[in-house]
């Protein structure tokens, strides 16, 4: 059955002025291997759980990006102490953490949530449990993401939440009046519309005074993954989770452990770089891969596998090379990895189902409307069903894709514009959300093994 797509993602996104970003195209199939930077997911969970702690944590080869750095600011408004210091990693510094104080009162803190959903979902109940006022709000767009479950789920806390005119609130920008102690127990909410929800309040449930006995009612809670990961982070650092109940998860009223963790890298972030090896028919290979991981990215192992590619993982590093050709296929749950997946389904030889994504309509845009139009802006041929898409082989051809200030969207069109010459790519700067130098790490995978002229044209300049 076929949904409507949404005229507003559909259109033209605004952009801010600057230039389009030549995305390149693959001259010889694609032989590289690339290191990425550590899990957003993780390292924001960490960053919570370290500001929650029993004493001072370290984060090793943390994620540097927009979402981390609002996650870090937001947990310094609330009293935590994060320093950067040196360590091994390419990407960036180590941080020290020192917990916030939650028995001293506090003063008011405004929180910029930008467009991070762990920010606008995971602090708020951070917040509850402090003693003073916290204003949350964000960019334009993170008003119109989903946040009334935990609203509703920190009002029946006994958390008081309202809207800046003082009355009921239901999205951002709101305010939390924390108290200092939040009493916990059983709470029951409908999560259907993010696994988030019930991550942000799994990682805080433990220093609630009862605990918390959470229970989801409704349709399916997407994206599993994520909570498991959620819930193997916390057993890491000693807080006790019970999740043996489909949709029941019971955390034990208790201290979170100090730490000293090392980041994984992300996964999720990889998948552009090892599409790549499908879309130019070539090999990319990711170093330093988890034989065992909570991360959704590691999905890529069975499903580039299922659109034609080799992938092989031997001695920590993942090995994918690219078929003759990249098979259509139907996938039930794609998640966060939807959009690569997406663009190698454009340039597939067969047609393509994607189904149980229905949720990425309230990410940093309506994902499913927004890849429906850039393929299709391109000479795709992809519609909306009500929870995903479907994707046919149609010719493509150059052209703008627009970003929509979604960092995914952003490497979808430069995965495309590896197959298809002249494709540029609006807003590329939007990839600094997860993954700051995009455009300089895809650069260089591609000029691996090149001649100095090569090199050149990879470079590119901007127009």
């Amino acid at each position: 059955m076929t949904g409507t797509t949404s005229t507003a993602a559909a259109a033209p996104a605004p952009s801010d002025g600057a230039p389009h970003w030549p995305a390149p195209f693959a001259e010889r199939p694609v032989d590289a291997t690339v290191t990425v930077p550590g899990s957003k997911s993780l390292t924001n969970r960490y960053l919570v759980l370290a500001a929650l702690a029993d004493g001072p944590s370290r984060l090793r080869a943390p994620l540097h990006s927009r979402d981390s750095a609002l996650m870090i600011e937001a947990l310094r408004q609330l009293g935590a102490t994060i320093t950067e210091v040196p360590g091994d990693d390419a990407f960036g510094p180590d941080l020290d953490v020192t917990p916030i104080s939650l028995e001293a009162p506090a003063d008011s803190a405004g929180i910029d949530c930008g467009l991070a959903g762990t920010v606008m979902r995971f602090v708020p109940p951070v917040a509850a449990l402090r003693r003073g006022e916290t204003l949350f709000d964000g960019d334009p767009h993170a008003r119109k993401r989903p946040m009334g479950t935990i609203i509703e789920a920190l009002t029946g806390l006994g958390v008081a939440v309202s809207a800046p005119d003082g009355g009921t609130a239901s999205s951002l920008p709101f305010t939390v009046q924390g108290t200092g102690e939040v009493r916990g127990g059983h709470l029951v909410i409908d999560a259907s519309a993010s696994s988030q929800f019930v991550s942000a309040l799994l990682l805080v449930g433990a220093r609630f005074t009862d605990g918390l006995h959470l229970e989801h009612a409704g349709p399916p809670v997407p994206s599993l993954d994520h909570i498991n990961m959620t819930v193997a982070v916390l057993r890491g650092v000693g807080v006790s989770v019970d999740d043996s109940r489909p949709d029941h998860w019971i955390v034990s009223p208790g201290s979170i452990r100090a730490f000293d963790h090392r980041i994984e890298q992300d996964l999720s972030n990889a998948g552009p770089f090892l599409a790549a090896a499908l879309a130019s028919r070539g090999t990319v290979r990711i170093p330093d891969w988890p034989a065992e991981t909570t991360q959704v990215g590691d999905l890529w192992r069975s499903i580039l596998t299922t659109m034609g590619a080799t992938v092989t993982l031997a001695d920590g590093t993942l090995t994918v090379t690219g078929g003759p050709e990249i098979k259509g296929a139907d996938f039930d749950e794609t998640s966060e990895l939807a959009p690569t997946v997406a663009a190698l389904c454009a340039l597939a030889a067969g047609p393509s189902r994607l189904s149980g994504i229905a949720h990425l309509r309230g990410h940093e845009t309506d994902r499913l409307a927004a890849l429906v139009a850039e393929i299709n802006r391109l000479g795709g041929d992809a519609e909306e069903t009500s929870d995903g898409l479907i994707i046919r082989p149609a010719a493509l051809h150059g052209g703008v894709v627009h970003s929509y200030a979604d960092h995914r969207m952003a490497t979808a069109g430069a995965i495309l514009g590896l197959a298809v010459r002249g494709v540029e790519v609006e807003d590329i700067a939007t990839t600094a959300k997860t993954m700051p130098d995009f455009p300089r790490l895809w650069a260089e995978m591609l000029a691996q093994g090149s001649t100095v002229e090569e090199k050149d044209a990879v470079g590119g300049t901007q127009h």
